[in-house]
């Protein structure tokens, strides 16, 4: 593994652990060029997961950036990081046991919006916003009455 401080290629494993929901591998390691410790994750990955685009065009599904999108929604909100990752950690298993290899990026919107609307009510109508397009205030208005009124 190499170094991020200094690119080195030598560095050693301190510790490994289990994350909580056993889902991946934390190791500590420190690197024998610059003495800086850090964090990996070793996770499995059932399949490669090819994203549809609405444009039409496909690219490799990157975790790191549904992390993103899930962590900006969340930004500032009191949600601890072990529970922002349980739901990262469940959206990816999802979309990997869906069976198949290509995924949209309307199925990807769906879970976490599904997840967010469970952890976090701010969360899920700042996700919302960009989800659904949002482009004056009255949009706000609409959605927050149907998350306030279900009925309709």
């Amino acid at each position: 593994m190499r170094c991020p401080f200094c690119g080195n290629d030598e560095t050693q494993v301190k510790d490994s652990r289990s994350t909580e929901d056993n889902a991946a591998i934390r190791r500590r390691r420190s690197c024998s060029g610059c003495g800086a410790r850090f964090t990996t994750f070793e996770r499995v990955q059932i399949r490669e997961l090819i994203v549809a685009k609405k444009s039409g065009r496909k690219v490799a599904f990157e975790r790191e950036k549904l992390e993103r999108s899930i962590k900006l929604a969340l930004r500032k909100r009191p949600i601890d990081e072990d529970r922002i990752e349980l739901l990262i950690n469940g959206i990816v298993r999802q979309l990997e046991s869906l069976g198949e290899s290509e995924v949209k990026t309307e199925q990807i919107g769906r879970l976490i919006m599904k997840g967010l609307e469970n952890l976090d009510s701010v969360a899920y109508v700042r996700y919302a916003s960009v989800y659904k397009d949002f482009r004056e205030a009255k949009d706000f208005e609409k959605f927050v009455e149907q998350i306030a009124d279900p009925i309709e």
